[in-house]
């Protein structure tokens, strides 16, 4: 049994005569943007503003962006943009045994996470999920160290909810209170649930065949539902235009930075629970990417700062669902870029993803990493889903066993030494597909 106690810490001491920011009380001190002492000074990095970021940049392009100045992609190169931050200072003024200390949740990371004052956090408890030792299934496989992230501990039931309270957070501190996101299903709950948090407005659009739980959570946080016939990459489009003729900011994957800063803390606590190691194989069930990418650019920012106990790096591997594997096409036919894959089919629907904005990022993690994509069958899906209840008492979201059945796969191949360290991400509640 596992007790989490959420503490709301004080605001930090200021010197006599300096600015004091707006809060909001019921809100959980929000910063008032137009009295934001940072935005009228340039101040990276200090005792009131312990975020180190520094700026944006293109990793296509390498152009830099401002980071206090409302910013989406890089239109030049389609990319989108990463948050760089001054790893120096970090390294000499954070001991990263200080973040060992449970309960700390995904602003432990504050340092390294874009927004500049603690005031700002939005939370509703997230991250400090379990890593889980599958022992029963190791067994079974024969695969002796084999791990689970579980991410159905979140607030919402599902990994979304990492990349929406940063960018939420964000968002409003930089004066944005409007936001439209497409989404396949649970980004859409998590985003009506933290806007309903921030007293902000969101406008979620959805496959007219998402999963009805995803659509409930959506209206019962107050948000506004627009069902598109199509595919997530129509319910992308209808956002994007909308938001550009109503003036709303677009949420959607990858369309603005800071949903993977918020997904990167998934790298961060592997390596924290693991005493500062990596596994050898990272398997992440790859629909937009935002995952995958994040925990890359994580496992980069703590080999900069000296905290890994090894340089080694995991060999991330993507899996997808034999009727949606665009990435996975892509790995085995040694593309530099991803085609759009015609006619998505899978009950996973955070699989059903035909094409992501990401494409080039993700194929540079996996090669980079010496990784591989797997493609896996419905009834392959089905069956890892049992097995995770029946084996190991996790009732696993589709795209979640879908790393199960990767695993398998690729065991059979021989891809996978039964030495390796192995972890397993299962990224929502398989509450929600009952």
């Amino acid at each position: 049994v596992y007790t989490r106690v959420l503490k709301i810490p004080a605001p930090p001491a200021r010197a006599a005569g300096a600015p004091i920011p707006v809060s909001i009380p019921a809100r959980g001190g929000w910063v008032d943007p137009a009295r934001d002492p940072l935005r009228r000074t340039g101040v990276c990095y200090t005792a009131d503003a312990v975020s180190a970021l520094q700026d944006l940049i293109c990793p296509q392009c390498q152009r830099s962006f401002a980071a206090d100045q409302v910013q989406r992609f890089c239109t030049d190169c389609q990319s989108p943009l990463w948050a760089r931050y001054d790893l120096q200072a970090v390294r000499q003024r954070l001991d990263p045994r200080r973040l060992e200390a449970p309960g700390g949740g995904l602003w432990a990371w504050r340092e390294l996470l874009p927004v500049r004052h603690p005031q700002a956090d939005l939370t509703l408890g997230e991250g400090d999920t379990p890593l889980l030792s599958l022992q029963a299934l190791g067994r079974a496989l024969g695969q002796g160290r084999l791990w689970l992230k579980d991410e159905s501990r979140n607030p919402s039931g599902s990994f979304k909810d990492r990349g929406i309270a940063v960018a939420l957070a964000k968002a409003h501190e930089l004066g944005l209170r409007r936001w439209v996101m497409a989404t396949a299903g649970n980004a859409g709950g998590a985003l009506a649930l933290y806007a309903a948090r921030a007293g902000g407005r969101a406008r979620i659009y959805m496959p007219a065949d998402a999963p009805q739980v995803n659509q409930r959570e959506v209206r019962a946080a107050g948000a506004e539902l627009r069902l598109v016939e199509g595919m997530i990459d129509l319910a992308g489009q209808r956002a994007a235009h909308d938001a550009a003729q109503d003036g709303w900011f677009n949420l959607s994957t990858f369309r603005e930075p800071y949903r993977l800063e918020g997904k990167k803390t998934l790298g961060y606590e592997i390596a924290r629970d693991l005493s500062w190691r990596l596994p050898g194989v990272i398997l992440y069930p790859t629909g937009g990417g935002t995952g995958l990418v994040g925990m890359w650019k994580a496992f980069g920012e703590l080999q900069a700062l000296g905290w890994l106990a090894e340089q080694r790096l995991p060999r991330m591997v993507v899996v997808q669902a034999e009727g949606c594997a665009p990435v996975v096409q892509a790995i085995t036919a040694g593309w530099s870029e991803v085609k759009p894959w015609p006619h998505p089919q899978t009950k996973a629907s955070g699989l059903r993803v035909p094409w992501t904005m990401a494409h080039r990022l993700i194929l540079q993690a996996v090669r980079q990493s010496g990784g591989t994509g797997v493609a896996v069958s419905e009834q392959e899906i089905a069956q890892a889903q049992a097995d995770l209840a029946r084996l190991e008492g996790v009732l696993a979201c589709p795209e979640g066993a879908a790393t199960l059945a990767g695993l398998r796969r690729l065991l059979q191949v021989g891809w996978i030494d039964p030495q390796e360290e192995v972890v397993l991400f299962n990224t929502a509640s398989g509450l929600k597909y009952l």
